[in-house]
């Protein structure tokens, strides 16, 4: 007997590539229709063969009687988008003939099938249950629309502005056109993403920044020099005319084009190149951007390609004027390099190695050779991108030397080459860390008495103030006698006492110091301290440095004599950019100017849960952002002293408690927010374990967090539905986007939103609970709110 779970599986792919085709008609879901539907839908016009649905029908029964006795396991998030994308990948691959796909808009698109498939698609995206209640939307009639040539662009967009002086519009699309956009993503996808090269990584399935890393960290050996592309210029007639062009190499369909042209004119096709990388999964991006400018940029793909062979391969062969069987052996280790991956050995290899990586639009371009052919090849790559592309390079960009310890700013994150040191050079490094850790103990120590002997000096004083007030207990020969005759009548004693204090720092002149410990610790307390003291410690704190600066270079001894600086072991490492997170926690009301941890006062008056949920966010993010990063220790370490802290102080501003009971009554909530002992455990695995697919979830897995503050209760005479696209359910809450900030390109990426469009600051949305978690947490991005609601 066969196994039914074989039938199940072979079901599911007939259905994938429509042998068993599914009622799909307005209002209807489609996903466990029976047999009878099936064939009710081919008397309704399929066109599927009577031969195939008869094999179909056959194992569609055997199934239907085998699964009686247990249910079939229901596909997770992405398994169901890829079996919607399956379906129409098989409607779009009819098309193909004479080399070309024909007529995608009039056989595809327009297609109320594919339409329904799109729409459970941004369903997906948005985490809403397919058989839950969808939007009142007539997939029929917008066929027809279609098919027709009668839809209209601009009766199908809406716009935003900003409020204030400064008037900034965004042009977003309504729900049917957002439907109609995901349709033509998913077409251009199937048609395009077979011929992407292999140095194109992001939005992609199985090439995202995790493959480009891998690929920067591990196949590139020995570079020289590197240098990033900072592109800035927003789609324009001339790009758009250029991509449609070369668009039409592999599609011909003119109301294809036609489409896209509209969307251009009403200004909701959002591509902007060297902007696309400020925050992914905002709403101002748009569907089709990646897509669209994967497309684009795949021409500078293969335009390196070529530059690439010229450099390694034919300059280096009319200069080296080597025999044939020479150059036939450099040509034909070009082509395998560029057939398979890098062999490890390259290394060794003499001459020039071009090597780039690129992000969307940001592009990472690294060699292996001298100066000048470096410069030679970034003056090619900004001509072409200039005149053959029609896009704007920025000026300030420079070549600088792998070996450079400030590094190159890449996908957000800092990417340099150190040396891959021995284990007597680390054994050596580790003693001098532990003593530059003990004096620095030491020191510290030594402040923090200096600071409490001055405190007791100022307490002392403000006594001998008092005493001077009683006759008996007053000292004439004291110096504060003497000055006491200068004191105003009806002066009080701590007036009299501040007087004094003031006039000290004016003498003294002690404006040009920061903070009152070090006036304390520097300028009373050691002053009046025996100096013998002063002499041991400030003794021992020179040894120290001695040593430390003694043993740095006597490190060089340890190294193979025959080794030279260019011929050092290096490593790359990708480091995550700390300075810019402590930035962003400051802003955000995380953090003091000190760095220490607060309460965020617009997170209050939310829920309990959501509050733990939005530092839950940022907590996954960073474990998923950062996780491969060399310096991770430094990012759990901020975790865990100030995320933590500032969420459990965040807790004890609502509910007014002390952060010790506040740590008791949410113990089981706050486990989400790790402690030090946690990373012992598997606890970042299970983060890394709910993966994403950025080619099927577009914008999720680099979304950054949002901050939003509570507006009011949602009331029986002010209702509101959720915002999220596809969610029919009560929003009991109303919601403010508060944009905190604006960056230029490339920014850093610190796990919040690093540039939302101004026109929806302040703006009110109302979500769901669940919705609300999801936003905060990472499984829904800003794309998937409709911000017309309120219309």
């Amino acid at each position: 007997m066969i196994c039914r779970r074989k039938f199940v599986k072979l079901t599911t792919h007939l259905q994938c590539f429509n042998l068993i085709p599914l009622n799909l008609s307005s209002g209807q879901r489609y996903v466990g229709h029976s047999v009878d539907s099936s064939l009710n839908s081919i008397n309704n016009g399929n066109d599927t063969s009577i031969d195939k649905m008869s094999l179909a029908s056959n194992l569609a029964c055997l199934v239907e009687e085998s699964s009686s006795v247990d249910e079939r396991k229901p596909m997770n998030r992405l398994e169901l988008k890829r079996f919607l994308e399956l379906r129409i990948k098989k409607r779009v691959k009819d098309q193909f003939k004479d080399g070309k796909f024909h007529d995608l808009v009039e056989k595809v698109i327009s297609n109320p099938y594919t339409l329904q498939d799109a729409y459970d698609s941004i369903r997906v995206n948005s985490k809403v249950n397919l058989a839950s209640e969808c939007d009142n939307i007539n997939f029929d009639s917008l066929a027809k629309e279609l098919a027709s040539g009668k839809f209209d662009v601009n009766s199908n967009i809406y716009s935003i502005s900003t409020r204030g002086a400064n008037k900034e519009k965004l042009v977003l699309p309504n729900l049917k056109m957002s439907v109609i956009q995901e349709a033509i993503r998913i077409a251009l996808e199937v048609v395009y993403r077979p011929h992407f090269s292999k140095i194109s990584h992001g939005c992609r399935s199985g090439k995202g920044e995790s493959s480009a890393l891998k690929y920067i960290c591990k196949e590139i050996v020995n570079p020289d020099w590197w240098f990033s592309l900072v592109l800035n210029k927003k789609i324009d007639t001339n790009i758009l005319l250029k991509l449609i062009s070369t668009m039409e190499s592999k599609i011909e369909d003119p109301r294809l084009y036609s489409i896209i042209h509209s969307m251009f004119t009403a200004g909701i096709l959002n591509m902007e190149f060297g902007g696309f990388a400020k925050g992914h999964g905002l709403p101002q991006e748009g569907v089709l951007s990646p897509i669209l400018m994967n497309i684009y940029l795949d021409l500078f793909d293969r335009e390196i390609l070529n530059l690439s062979m010229k450099y390694e391969v034919l300059d280096t062969l009319k200069e080296s004027q080597c025999d044939e069987s020479r150059s036939e052996s450099k040509l034909r280790s070009w082509f395998r390099r560029q057939m398979g991956p890098t062999q490890r050995n390259e290394g060794s290899m003499t001459g020039v190695r071009v090597h780039c990586c690129r992000l969307m639009d940001e592009i990472l371009i690294v060699i292996k050779g001298s100066k000048e052919v470096t410069l030679a090849l970034k003056s090619e790559i900004e001509t072409y991108m200039q005149e053959s592309l029609y896009l704007d390079i920025d000026s300030q960009t420079s070549i600088s030397p792998s070996n450079d310890p400030r590094g190159v700013k890449f996908m957000g994150k800092i990417i340099k080459r150190t040396v891959r040191e021995s284990p007597a050079v680390r054994a050596v490094h580790k003693l001098k860390e532990k003593v530059e850790l003990f004096a620095l103990q030491k020191e510290e120590a030594w402040d923090e008495g200096m600071v409490r002997i001055g405190k007791k000096v100022l307490g002392h004083g403000f006594k001998k103030v008092k005493e001077s007030e009683i006759k008996h207990l007053a000292d004439c020969n004291s110096v504060l006698s003497q000055v006491s005759r200068f004191r105003k009548p009806r002066m009080e004693t701590d007036h009299w006492f501040k007087v004094l204090l003031k006039v000290w720092m004016q003498d003294t002149n002690l404006k040009k110091y920061d903070t009152e410990e070090y006036i304390l610790s520097k300028l009373i307390t050691e002053k009046a301290l025996p100096q013998d003291l002063k002499d041991s410690f400030y003794t021992f704190q020179n040894h120290a440095k001695r040593y430390v600066s003694s043993e740095t270079k006597s490190t060089a001894t340890l190294l193979p004599e025959s080794s030279i600086s260019s011929e050092l072991d290096y490593i790359t490492e990708v480091c995550s950019p700390l300075k810019a997170i402590r930035l962003c926690l400051q802003r955000y009301g995380i953090t003091n100017r000190e760095g220490y941890p607060r309460a965020c006062h617009m997170l209050v008056l939310l829920d309990h849960d959501h509050i733990i949920d939005w530092f839950h966010g940022i907590v996954n993010r960073w474990l998923r952002w950062y996780h491969l990063c060399d310096n991770f220790a430094e990012i759990k370490l901020i975790i865990t002293e100030t995320v933590r802290k500032s969420c459990i102080r965040t807790l004890a501003t609502k509910y007014r408690l002390h952060e010790s009971e506040i740590e008791r009554k949410f113990d089981s909530d706050l486990s989400r927010l790790p402690t030090t002992e946690d990373y012992e455990n598997n606890f970042v695995n299970e983060i890394l374990e709910s993966s994403y697919d950025e080619g099927l979830l577009y914008g999720i897995p680099y979304s950054g967090l949002c901050l939003l503050s509570l507006s009011r209760i949602v009331s029986e005479s002010r209702p509101c539905k959720c915002f999220v696209i596809g969610c029919r359910a009560a929003a009991p809450c109303v919601y403010t986007i508060h944009v905190m900030q604006r960056h230029k390109f490339p920014v850093w990426k610190t796990g919040f939103s690093s540039c939302i469009h101004p026109s929806i600051h302040r703006r009110r949305i109302g979500l769901c609970k669940q919705h609300l978690k999801d936003l905060f947490i990472g499984h829904i991005s800003l794309q998937s709110v409709s911000f017309d609601n309120w219309k």
